[in-house]
């Protein structure tokens, strides 16, 4: 795959035309032509700025094949989920996921879930709530995980949250391999459904009785997936 398809691709899918992209670049319309067929190379600078612009590293850019993002991601779904019950516990920290998964993680063991099912299904997102000082200061950032709660599951072990989330519809995406670039794939999976839902009309829902957005990584067939979901009103 050339560098020039790779340009091309992005460039449609972040819903750019020739002209409208060159703008961003501070270029004409013709060098953005010649970029796209090979004609010429970028400079440096400018994929630098293609880099910025389409949120990708500059090695996947210039080397790799941009357009199996369609073997990546699946189709936009609308899934009806049924209300739940779940365990839920959150932590700011510097790598923030990984310590709290690692805590839902011990937790579960703990607690009799994971012996009770041991494919419950542990949920995550982001937990935006963090001060720009936590953030920039000390490198901050906040992150909250969720067992979901089999039907008649009880426990006195302490150390989380106990709360319902509502029956909701929520728009959904399946990412291949998330974390072989989690700072591209992961992103780009959100873009893609929001771009589903300004295409479709749909609005997002923020009600306190459901999680606004959530992820679902698991293992199938020697392959990890990663499932993102987005509230949606029904």
């Amino acid at each position: 795959m050339s560098l020039g398809s790779n340009i091309q691709y992005l460039r449609k899918i972040n819903r750019l035309n020739q002209e409208q992209f060159a703008e961003k670049m501070n270029v004409s319309r013709q060098t953005v032509s010649r970029w796209e067929s090979n004609e010429v190379t970028p400079e440096l600078n400018k994929l630098v700025d293609m880099c910025t612009l389409f949120s990708c590293n500059l090695d996947t850019l210039v080397r790799g094949d941009i357009t199996l993002k369609d073997e990546i991601y699946s189709e936009v779904t609308i899934r009806k989920v049924p209300a739940f019950r779940m365990a839920r516990y959150v932590m700011i920290s510097p790598n923030p996921e990984a310590d709290v998964l690692n805590y839902m993680k011990e937790w579960g063991r703990k607690s009799g879930l994971l012996a009770a099912d041991p494919d419950a299904k542990l949920l995550g997102w982001d937990f935006p709530h963090v001060s720009q000082e936590q953030q920039m200061r000390f490198g901050l950032h906040g992150y909250m995980a969720a067992y979901v709660l089999p039907e008649g599951f009880q426990t006195n072990c302490p150390g989380v949250e106990y709360c319902q989330n509502s029956e909701a519809e929520y728009a959904v995406i399946t990412v291949k391999d998330p974390q072989i670039q989690p700072f591209e794939r992961i992103p780009a999976g959100y873009k893609i459904i929001m771009d589903y839902l300004q295409d479709n009309n749909i609005s997002t829902r923020h009600t306190d009785d459901v999680v606004g957005c959530f992820e679902h990584e698991y293992e199938k067939d020697g392959i990890w997936y990663m499932d993102i979901y987005i509230c949606t009103e029904g």
